[in-house]
């Protein structure tokens, strides 16, 4: 081992580590290794920072664009309409329904995108089909991801693993080739999802009103300010309730007019205020501060609007708090409750730190709610209407994506131009805005694969990979390819359940490429293995992004997805092992 390769390998291992510790964001730990690859040396600049410049690094940041003009126009919103319909009449047929209509969508569909907006249709689904919304959402993520294995464009690894190919001079994978398997995939994971996976699946969530999921009823109700109390003719910061208690004021009653609990408001006798604390001590001081509790409503006055919200894994807030980002001002609406990983807390959430989905339960006033509608940050979980539909411009955007798709299909243009081409008609169309379409590209994704790309050939250039693979060959080789190749499916779905599935897309498909040259045989089924097995990832909520999104608002445990997800890695498993040489030859 030359000292070339034991640097790179060295930088590999605390890469990994990095990334399945979560300490830095993916995009900054893969800039890290980039630069230090490129500082020591290990790498030439131009070849270090080519992969900027990938065809799959087009290709996915056209398809963000193209996704965010099917949802802006109200396309998918419109598809929704008839489960809703459908719901109605048949509720447990609509549920199958939507796990199949969500599968086909990501089949084309940015499935973050498509997750997004089901997510508010299953809470209603699973109002109508009585049952809890725990037993639906993760069969949501999971169906998204089924439908993204069914193409070339339908999940950002499968673009990974073909720019990796064309890279090394492989022939470009097919828009459709990934169809055979995927189907197969698809229709038997569904099929376990609806008659097993749901049923493996605990009430976690009891109901899909906010209000009663986040148990708040114990801890939102009204006071009444008396002539005795003394925060009477004090600032509402200067309250001794406030101070001491700790009670947070939500909004502030007087003669039927509310008024903005602003921390200098003076306070008068008879105000109503409606506060969040704890009940049971408020109760046992109320007479010692001259508070009232009122029992019914004395406002009349329509009350703000309850919104639950979960954090999109490129939100502006991830890694701050409440406190540090200033949520109430920034965003206009009080956080009345955080789902933070598996905990629920009530209180004493401000200094928590925010991860990519954290469900939020928000308090916002009806005239600021379009405001926090457009916000990127966020995912509405409630059944708020967050377009409105275009229909012209829908049926455009809808014209817009089959004419990529079959151009990417025919093979007319490479991907690469045809989304690239698509995604510029979104906006000259008048599907998108120009900022739009910036803000719908996830730029820190970009960041992270081009950086990734870099290590690919570093891992290249300095023998990495062929040292590596040599190893491989020496455990596996002796038994022949299809054990290879199944060892080789076992690892990549293993490393993908606990860092970036883009990452070990990157570094998978580069090192399946030097294992089918060293084997002597054709690559194809190697990283065809790679990419459906870095999409495959159902035992964890970091491995993948949709996972990550219904984590806080299903109220998960870890153990769910394990209960529910390793069935179905090891089914894929042992369907990929024994079909993937039958659709593609060694």
């Amino acid at each position: 081992m030359s000292l070339e390769i034991a640097l790179t390998l060295g930088l590999l291992v605390a890469a990994i580590a990095l990334f399945v510790s979560n300490r830095f964001p993916p995009e900054v730990v893969a800039l890290i290794l980039l630069a230090t690859l490129l500082i020591s040396g290990l790498i030439p600049v131009e070849r270090g920072l080519r992969g900027f410049s990938n065809d799959a690094v087009i290709t996915i940041a056209s398809m963000f664009v193209l996704s965010e003009g099917l949802q802006r126009t109200g396309f998918i919103r419109w598809v929704a309409r008839g489960l809703e319909k459908l719901a109605q009449r048949a509720a447990w047929l609509a549920v199958g329904a939507l796990l199949v209509l969500t599968a086909f969508l990501s089949a084309f569909v940015n499935n973050t995108a498509v997750v997004a907006l089901f997510i508010p249709l299953t809470l209603t689904l699973s109002e109508t089909a009585r049952t809890s919304p725990s037993r639906l959402l993760l069969p949501l993520s999971y169906a998204s991801m089924l439908g993204g294995v069914c193409t070339l464009i339908g999940t950002s690894t499968n673009l990974i693993v073909n720019g990796v190919a064309q890279e090394r001079g492989i022939p470009s994978l097919e828009m459709f080739e990934f169809a055979p398997l995927g189907l197969i995939f698809t229709g038997l994971g569904l099929a376990y999802l609806f008659l097993v996976g749901m049923r493996l699946l605990p009430e976690r969530r009891p109901a899909a009103n906010p209000a009663d999921a986040y148990h708040l009823s114990a801890y939102i109700t009204e006071i009444e300010l008396s002539e005795k109390s003394k925060a009477v003719g004090k600032r509402l910061m200067d309250a001794d309730f406030v101070k001491e208690l700790g009670v947070e004021v939500l909004d502030i009653w007087r003669n039927g007019v509310r008024l903005l609990p602003l921390p200098d408001r003076m306070l008068q006798a008879g105000d109503i205020l409606r506060v969040r604390c704890n009940l049971q001590r408020l109760q046992q001081l109320q007479g010692a501060y001259g508070l009232k509790l009122v029992a019914d409503t004395q406002t009349h006055a329509e009350p703000p609007l309850l919104v639950e919200l979960v954090l999109t894994p490129s939100s502006s807030l991830v890694g701050k708090t409440l406190r540090s980002s200033r949520f109430r001002n920034r965003f206009g609406a009080t956080v009345l409750a955080l789902r933070h990983r598996q905990e629920m807390a009530l209180e004493q959430f401000a200094d928590t730190p925010l991860q990519a989905g954290d469900a939020i339960l928000v308090q916002v006033e009806r005239e600021r709610l379009p405001e926090l509608l457009r916000m990127p940050d966020f995912i509405f979980v409630s059944q708020v209407e967050t377009i409105r539909p275009r229909p012209l411009h829908a049926l455009l955007a809808g014209l817009i994506m089959v004419g990529v798709v079959a151009t990417a299909s025919i093979g007319w243009y490479p991907p690469a131009v045809a989304a690239l081409v698509g995604a510029l008609l979104m906006v000259l169309t008048g599907c998108l805005k120009p900022d739009e379409a910036v803000q719908a590209i996830d730029w820190r994704l970009l960041i992270m694969l081009g950086a990734m790309l870099g290590l690919g050939a570093a891992m290249e250039t300095t023998g990495a990979a062929r040292w590596l693979t040599t190893r491989l060959i020496g455990a596996l080789g002796t038994l022949g390819p299809i054990v290879a190749l199944s060892g080789f499916y076992l690892l990549t779905s293993l490393l993908t359940e606990v860092m970036s599935n883009n990452a070990t897309a990157v570094l998978m498909a580069a090192l399946a490429i030097e294992v089918a040259a060293a084997l002597g045989v054709d690559a194809r089924p190697f990283l065809f293995a790679v990419a459906y097995a870095a999409s495959a990832s159902f035992m964890t909520p970091i491995g993948y992004q949709t996972n990550t999104m219904v984590f806080g608002v299903g109220q998960y445990q870890f153990s769910d997805f394990l209960r529910v997800g390793a069935p179905l890695n090891l089914l894929f498993w042992i369907l990929a092992t024994l079909l993937i040489p039958r659709f593609w030859a060694f």
